[in-house]
């Protein structure tokens, strides 16, 4: 399901021009390919940028580039700039304005769904996929160290300046991705992530747990929403426990922890 968090009508198309390389790579699948191949004969420096930021996407640009779409007049161009800017709306939102997500109500439950899994208390922390550091400044109130793998570095700068502002001094955003966790094997007491996990699940859980020290815990935090899925039956199978809670104006969700052993 799309979000309309940030108002695309006033954003140019050029905005592309901010995502980074890992965004771009999620588009096959995912974008309406005959608007962006009308957007992107229109906007060649985006179609440039695409093509060399991300090599990997470029066969599938090619296929889409191929598509016949004849003529266009300008408000057919960007009403096709318009459906692309609209489904990358959050993308958008973490490069132009990570504010805006921060607010966000659904973010806004009680850090006790939290705290009562685990005590931070000089305890080293991975968050995995931090974005604006709802976990990370949790954690960050009682832990020696809260290390935010977050791979958007828009993110990133403003984790640091959020962190600058709460006055502390144990935070520090790490360029990384939950199935490249960028530390050593067993480094963290706790290993942690919110709305992160699932799309290759068997990796980020062997991620999660390989730098995880024995005696130390992995949480998912909303781990999953609240049904039965492959997310929950694998971390049930794994010997996850787990609970729910409420997601302001987003509904129940599931939390889930493990300690290693």
């Amino acid at each position: 399901m799309g979000v309309n968090w940030i108002d695309t009508s006033k954003l140019s198309f050029n905005s592309l021009l901010l995502l980074e390389r890992i965004q771009i790579s999620w588009f096959p699948g995912w974008l309406p390919e005959k608007e962006l191949s009308i957007a992107l004969k229109a906007n060649p420096v985006v179609k440039w940028f695409l093509r060399n930021k991300c090599p990997e996407i470029r066969d599938w640009l090619d296929k889409v580039l191929s598509i016949k779409t004849g003529e266009y007049g300008k408000e057919d161009i960007r009403k096709a700039e318009q459906i692309i800017l609209n489904s990358i709306n959050d993308l958008l939102t973490y490069v132009i304005s990570p504010s805006i997500y921060d607010a966000q109500p659904f973010l806004q439950w009680d850090s006790s769904e939290l705290t009562t899994i685990v005590d931070f208390t000089a305890k080293i922390v991975i968050d995995v996929g931090a974005g604006t550091g709802k976990l990370t400044f949790i954690a960050a109130e009682k832990a020696k160290a809260v290390f935010a793998v977050e791979p958007i570095g828009n993110l990133r700068f403003y984790l640091k300046e959020k962190m600058k502002k709460l006055g502390l001094n144990n935070v520090f955003p790490v360029d990384g991705l939950i199935t490249d966790i960028p530390f050593p094997d067993k480094f963290a007491d706790i290993c942690m992530e919110g709305h992160t996990f699932g799309d290759s699940i068997e990796v980020e859980h062997r991620e999660m747990e390989r730098v995880t020290k024995i005696g130390g815990m992995v949480i998912h935090c909303p781990g999953n929403d609240d049904v039965d899925n492959e997310i929950h039956r694998f971390l049930i199978a794994k010997g996850y426990s787990w609970s729910k809670f409420e997601e302001p104006g987003d509904g129940v969700k599931r939390k889930y922890w493990k300690s290693i052993v």
